[in-house]
């Protein structure tokens, strides 16, 4: 029996992520993935938004996925556009990146980490003990590992193994997404009732490869949709079928929306879509995941290493299950604003009205893009529990980015006053500590500007754990808490 730290279920973006945070931990992870390949032709995820950007920013990987895609300066809240390139981050802008590329890209990060991946392989069952986890892997395959991390998807045998609840609603409205070839030119754009068709490839003169999501009259299925199931409805949506031919891929989905009632039992934890599904209104499902995973990864690592209690791990559950759950708030009212009838429309017409004003605007893109997130980490300065800013700062080593300190996916101090009578160096195998400058005030999403803190002790995954004003008061507790005793 191979022993692991820690076995990863699914090699999806979720897993990777999480494979990829770990590795830089250097944890001993391994991923168990049921494919042969990255490579994939389906893509139901269509971009990356601007806090998953800032995520791989961190990490120092963005420019891969930045040169592979393009760059759109409006995001959408069920299909009404709002500009987003007024906001206060380096990447205020939708990034059209498929997911098949970006698994593939990630592949590559996670693979030059040197992490194994057992391919064709699929997790079977397990074992819960009390010091570690049995993990069944068909092919006649057992691991052992301290934790088993379930990132396989909405179906996922962990949670259902697990005995973890999935409550939620059942489907009401499906949908085709597809990717198809088609001889005539396509009307291009979203539909008053959601959906529509999007450029792939288009070709000179007309037709080419396009994108395509239709609303279907049915809600179950019994069988996987077809070309001509993608043919009529497009008939019924436009007039014409705009011959379309040579499917590159086809599925379907719907607006089931269910949440684990519980991230974490015991040395089982769910991340990605093994933890929540929703519609994919506003494309927010492969951000969530990817975001779980640098939730769970470096606090995972600290456990793990015995640096932190294993009562951190209940913080991930604490801070991303609110995550998840406006996550699914939100993806529901854009399925309301997607219904056809007079009713609908109307209240699709006063959203228009209102997400065309800055305020609107403003909070619901960053909700959507993950901006605003707050994690409840008490009262005190404004960035508290908040993203911390990619702030250009002087060090004694030259210019700097905040980003560019987390590359390797450790904590930092960040000392932007006078110099405190603090002795940083208990911590300095979890924290890096820094003095530099930086002028200005600050500006967050939703809140506007902030005052400058003297100091911040920003996490591996970018939150701000601590706020200081000129003195080390609450230091010593921050630094316990997150990252372990002296």
């Amino acid at each position: 029996m191979t022993e692991h730290a820690v076995v990863i279920a699914g090699g999806g973006p979720t897993g990777l992520m999480l494979a990829g945070e770990l590795a830089l931990a250097e944890i001993d992870v391994v991923v168990v993935e049921r494919r042969g390949s990255q490579e994939i032709d389906e893509s139901r995820a269509r971009g990356l938004l601007s806090r998953t950007i800032e995520v791989l920013d961190q990490r120092g990987i963005a420019d891969r996925f930045i040169s592979a895609g393009q760059v759109h300066p409006a995001h959408g809240f069920a299909g009404i556009p709002m500009d987003i390139s007024d906001f206060p981050t380096r990447h205020s802008y939708v990034l059209a990146l498929g997911q098949s590329h970006f698994e593939r890209i990630l592949a590559g990060w996670v693979d030059e980490l040197g992490v194994p991946i057992l391919r064709d392989r699929e997790v079977a069952g397990f074992t819960p003990e009390e010091s570690g986890v049995e993990v069944e892997v068909s092919g006649d395959t057992s691991l052992r590992a301290e934790y088993l991390v379930g990132c396989d998807g909405g179906r996922s045998l962990v949670r259902r193994t697990a005995g973890i609840d999935f409550p939620g609603l059942a489907a009401s409205t499906s949908w085709m997404i597809a990717e198809v070839e088609m001889t005539e030119q396509p009307k291009i754009g979203m539909r008053p009732e959601g959906g529509g068709i999007g450029p792939v490839n288009p070709a000179e003169g007309g037709g080419g490869t396009f994108g395509v999501v239709l609303e279907e009259q049915q809600v179950e299925h019994t069988g996987e949709p077809t070309l001509q199931d993608l043919r009529e409805a497009l008939v019924a949506a436009y007039g014409t079928d705009y011959g379309a031919h040579s499917l590159n891929w086809i599925s379907r989905f719907t607006d089931m929306t269910r949440q684990a009632a519980t991230y974490r039992s015991g040395r089982v934890l769910l991340a990605g879509d093994a933890a929540h599904v929703h519609p994919p209104q506003g494309g927010q499902g492969l951000q969530t995941g990817v975001q779980d995973a640098v939730n769970l990864g470096w606090k995972l690592a600290q456990v793990v290493e015995k640096t932190s209690p294993e009562s951190l791990l209940d913080t991930y559950h604490a801070e991303r299950h609110p995550v998840g759950a406006r996550v699914l708030r939100n993806t529901m009212a854009q399925v309301a604003l997607s219904g056809a009838d007079e009713r609908h429309l109307a209240l699709r017409e006063i959203m228009t009205e209102l997400l065309g004003m800055d305020e609107p605007r403003r909070r619901i893109a960053a909700m959507l893009s993950a901006l605003d997130i707050h994690y409840d980490l008490g009262e005190g300065h404004p960035l508290l529990g908040r993203r911390m800013p990619d702030l250009e700062l002087v060090t004694a080593d030259g210019a700097t980015r905040v980003f560019t300190l987390l590359h390797d996916g450790r904590a930092v101090l960040l000392n932007l006053g006078k110099p405190w009578p603090w002795d940083p160096s208990p911590w300095a195998d979890r924290v890096l500590a820094i003095d530099a400058q930086y002028g200005g005030d600050w500006e967050l999403p939703v809140l506007g500007q902030v005052a400058a803190p003297a100091a911040v002790l920003i996490r591996p995954d970018g939150y701000v754990a601590w706020v200081g004003d000129g003195t080390d008061a609450g230091l010593r507790d921050a630094l316990t808490t997150w990252f372990g005793p002296r």
